[in-house]
């Protein structure tokens, strides 16, 4: 979720849901131990539950990013041993790892030992033409010994040569059997799903042979299909969360934001497939769009928006509590 599930997406889709863990862009061990923290790591306190997904094939570098992610906050260490970019192949790490189970290990126990917070894995089925089978198990089993406190596994094999990281998203069939016999063949291990996965009803059907359920494309397209998560799956009743009261929640950290420098654009592409489905969402999307590049853009003009969808501006929207304007 490169460029996608930044602090700005992070704040918003937590309007939704109080309970669901939310995942960062994947960070490079080295940009972590070396690069712009303050940039890189900052986030609102209101993300929590929070895990940041590291990436990296050196295990001391694994273990000095996961212990300088632990002492910022983050409450997990997620290893992405998944993504098929050719950022990650230059760099041996990702989807290329798949290959090598037992620097998997390697990598899970340097972070174990580093860190008190728990240290997960997302992987895939396999790469190019392994057998998903095989390579699938080998880095559950180095994985499983090395004390990873759960495995997220995208149910689709990733293509290193001949398919773009977005094509791997889509083109290689997804097969949940592989990650369910998994499960069975792991039944004390946390096992979670990804890939394809759009709906509640889709997720509640596969909890019944996983043990959590991961979304990402669906989530970040229309954030409404977050609304009802806490009720449905954490027995929150009185937690359903509108559209409008996301939006209008997120408008004290969007003047907050704006008045430290960040422009309205980088909230606001966030935001545009929140009301995907309903009249005047096309209205929406200009404004936030359009607008929003304006210089000055800031509350005002996604008031405005939300007046397109709405019809109205709610007079409290115009006075923010000072709780919701606390940062970290």
């Amino acid at each position: 979720m490169i460029d996608w599930t930044d602090r700005h997406c992070r704040f918003f889709h937590r309007r939704f849901t109080r309970r669901a863990l939310l995942h960062t862009e994947m960070i490079t061990a080295e940009a972590v131990i070396h690069g712009d923290r303050g940039r890189l790591l900052r986030f609102h306190a209101d993300e929590h539950p929070l895990a940041i997904q590291l990436a990296g094939a050196d295990p001391q570098k694994i273990a000095a990013a996961a212990a300088i992610a632990a002492g910022v906050g983050y409450d997990e260490v997620n290893l992405n041993v998944g993504c098929p970019s050719d950022r990650v192949q230059s760099g041996k790490f990702g989807a290329c790892l798949m290959r090598e189970p037992a620097l998997v290990g390697d990598l899970v126990a340097a972070a174990k030992r580093a860190v008190a917070i728990p240290v997960t894995v997302k992987c895939r089925l396999g790469v190019d033409e392994q057998d998903p089978d095989a390579a699938l198990g080998a880095v559950a089993e180095a994985v499983v010994a090395a004390g990873a406190d759960a495995i997220w596994v995208h149910a689709r094999k990733a293509w290193l040569s001949g398919l773009s990281p977005k094509e791997n998203r889509e083109i290689p069939p997804l097969d949940y059997g592989k990650v369910f016999a998994l499960k069975a063949r792991f039944p004390e291990t946390f096992v979670g799903i990804n890939g394809g996965i759009g709906t509640l009803e889709q997720a509640e059907q596969l909890l019944e042979a996983v043990d959590g359920v991961m979304i990402g494309r669906a989530a970040y397209q229309n954030p409404q299909v977050l609304s009802e998560v806490d009720a449905r799956f954490y027995g929150d009743s009185d937690s359903t969360v509108t559209a409008e009261d996301a939006v209008l929640a997120t408008l004290p950290y969007v003047a907050r934001e704006i008045a430290n420098g960040t422009r309205l654009p980088a909230i606001a592409r966030h935001m545009l497939g929140v009301f995907n489905g309903v009249p005047g969402a096309r209205r929406w999307r200009r404004i936030m769009t359009v607008d929003a590049i304006r210089p000055g853009a800031g509350p005002e003009t996604v008031l405005a928006a939300l007046a397109a969808v709405t019809g109205s501006i709610p007079a409290s929207s115009l006075a923010p509590s000072e709780r919701a304007l606390e940062l970290a």
